[in-house]
């Protein structure tokens, strides 16, 4: 399991376990958010409290993810990225794909 999850108010709430977001693990990871994706919440928050590390394999299934999403009307939020991977996200543009907050409490405050 790469996802530890909560549901908060009908928002899911997940976290990343392991400390690198990589190949070994982006397959497994697609197939969590998917499955949650496909749970009927509205809205999956996935935190990056714990990643210190990721990859393009791992970003890749981020994104399938998120192609997965659109279609049924779910949103996901990133939340808790260290300044390494915010960085990164932020260099690949990926800010300007998914919205990405300080922590869950932020991201639940912006929601009204």
């Amino acid at each position: 399991m790469i996802l530890e999850t909560k549901d908060v108010n009908g928002v899911v709430q997940a976290t990343i376990l392991p400390e690198e977001a990589s190949l070994s693990n982006a397959e497994q990871f697609k197939e969590e958010m998917i499955s949650l994706v496909a749970g009927g919440s509205k809205l999956v928050m996935v935190s990056f409290e714990n990643v210190n590390y990721i990859d393009s394999s791992f970003l890749g299934s981020l994104v399938v993810a998120l192609k997965y999403a659109i279609p049924r009307k779910v949103d996901i939020y990133l939340v808790s990225l260290k300044s390494d991977v915010g960085n990164l996200l932020t260099l690949i543009r990926m800010d300007k794909v998914f919205k990405i907050f300080k922590d869950y409490e932020q991201a639940m405050e912006s929601l009204g």
